[in-house]
């Protein structure tokens, strides 16, 4: 099994608790803002400590960061914190489980803008199981015990939100996997921890910055939740530097595409852990879209 497969395995499992986390924290602490702050200030010192330890111990030292870099990390940074707010205000609207799929519409999203901004695309046979898992999400839209004309119980605020993050995480692999390319030197998983280390910092200054203009005593309650907290950082950071390295091995399409296995996670999360009931429906959505992952890692 080829490496990337199983680092976006890993990333996907880490990312499922970090939400499951955020879920929490949202519920009972923080604002959504809040929330997503705390993945970044717990995460980035210690991805700045590996990246800088794993650079001295590789001899491979700090790469030359060429300008494009900033513009791809800086506009990847700034879409995933909305992205993110965005999934965790879908979590007020709906189920755990149906949150996490609504974000899942990154996959086809996140292979048009990798065809815009990086000029990859995905085979047909791959595009055409990314078509598969986005009818699934047609299917998850439509809220349990919904009635009246199909168009109006599909476009919901859930639905746009999960639009919404879907669109902007999709923007923000992108730009992840622009910066990693960009840095010429070093092996994939260095060039993944530089990248995340750089990007994590940016955001940490500027969603800060926003709090404390806009939810003054905010980052006060981030510190004072460090217990739930301080995990949402550390399952970050595990989860980041997963992502980035598979962004770095293979093209971010189908790494987005087999990250859809974090369905599966998502649904034991929200049955074992906050009992949460799932409609017949919505297993049916998903288990549309975990057609579509096997057809996705057969073809890539």
């Amino acid at each position: 099994m080829d490496a990337w497969i199983l680092v976006t395995i890993a990333a996907a499992a880490a990312q499922t608790a970090r939400f499951m986390l955020q879920k929490v924290l949202a519920d009972d602490t923080l604002s959504a803002a809040g929330a997503t702050f705390a993945r970044f200030v717990y995460s980035a010192p210690l991805v700045a400590l590996i990246a800088l330890g794993y650079g001295a111990a590789s001899g491979q030292g700090l790469p030359p960061v060429p300008a494009g870099f900033w513009a791809y990390a800086i506009a990847g940074g700034l879409a995933q914190i909305l992205a993110t707010i965005c999934v965790v205000l879908i979590f007020a609207e709906r189920n755990f489980a149906v949150g996490i799929t609504f974000k899942k519409t990154e996959v086809l999203l996140a292979v048009l803008a990798s065809l815009v901004l990086l000029g990859e695309g995905v085979g047909p046979a791959a595009f055409g199981a990314i078509l598969l898992g986005f009818a699934g999400l047609l299917i998850l839209s439509d809220p349990p015990g919904g009635s009246g004309p199909l168009l109006r119980r599909i476009v919901n605020r859930a639905a746009a939100l999960g639009l919404l993050s879907g669109l902007l995480f999709g923007i923000s692999a992108a730009g992840y996997r622009g910066a990693s390319l960009s840095l010429g030197e070093g092996d994939a998983f260095f060039r993944a921890a530089v990248t995340l280390a750089c990007v994590t910092a940016f955001q940490t200054a500027a969603l800060g910055a926003w709090l404390v203009a806009r939810q003054p005593g905010e980052i006060g309650r981030v510190f004072a939740a460090w217990r739930v907290a301080g995990l949402v950082g550390l399952t970050s950071m595990i989860g980041s530097i997963c992502w980035f390295t598979a962004f770095t091995l293979q093209a971010v399409g189908y790494v987005k595409a087999l990250g859809q296995i974090e369905l599966v996670f998502s649904l034991m999360v929200t049955a074992l852990v906050f009992r949460q009931k799932v409609a017949a429906r919505e297993l049916l959505g998903m288990a549309v879209l975990g057609g579509s992952i096997l057809v996705l890692v057969m073809v890539a």
